[in-house]
């Protein structure tokens, strides 16, 4: 497992570019919202650590994570250096797990390909609930704080 002993969380702030310029989207599932809340307050928290100001993020809430990719796109249009995507889908017993994951990461690679504002792809894929919440605030971090920091490099790239 890739993130046994290790915290998501942890980066070295020095390393990471001043976000106060920037403008971020964040676009929030609302299916399994006690995961995709926990997610979200990481990567604002980060946003806000690293000099984003308040004003300068930008939250839509969308129904499930397969409509993340419609919203990010609306929310390109909205003038954001750069748009995390934040959802969470936990396995089940029918193959609606393998459709989401699938469509959800192709719907995002693709407006990266298409569009000039970067995405970032902060979806947990867990095989349970458990897994979610280790990785939403629990023992391994917060995979939002990971997508923050990268929406904050990826903006920073866009900018040369």
């Amino acid at each position: 497992m890739a993130t046994i002993h290790k915290n998501l969380s942890d980066y070295d702030k020095n390393t990471i570019p001043n976000a106060k310029d920037f403008r971020f989207g964040i676009v929030v599932s609302e299916w399994n919202d006690t995961i995709t809340e926990g997610l979200y307050k990481g990567a604002y928290n980060a946003l806000i650590e690293n000099g984003a100001l308040p004003e300068n993020i930008i939250r839509w809430n969308v129904p499930g994570s397969f409509e993340l990719i419609y919203g990010a796109k609306k929310i390109q249009e909205q003038g954001v250096n750069a748009v995390i995507t934040i959802g969470s889908v936990i396995q089940g017993e029918t193959k609606h797990f393998d459709f989401v994951c699938e469509g959800v990461t192709q719907g995002v690679k693709d407006l990266n390909v298409l569009h000039d504002t970067p995405v970032i792809f902060c979806v947990l894929t867990d095989n349970n609930i458990q897994q979610s919440i280790d990785r939403s605030g629990g023992k391994h971090g917060n995979k939002g704080t990971e997508a923050a920091i990268a929406a904050i490099k990826m903006a920073t790239l866009r900018a040369l």
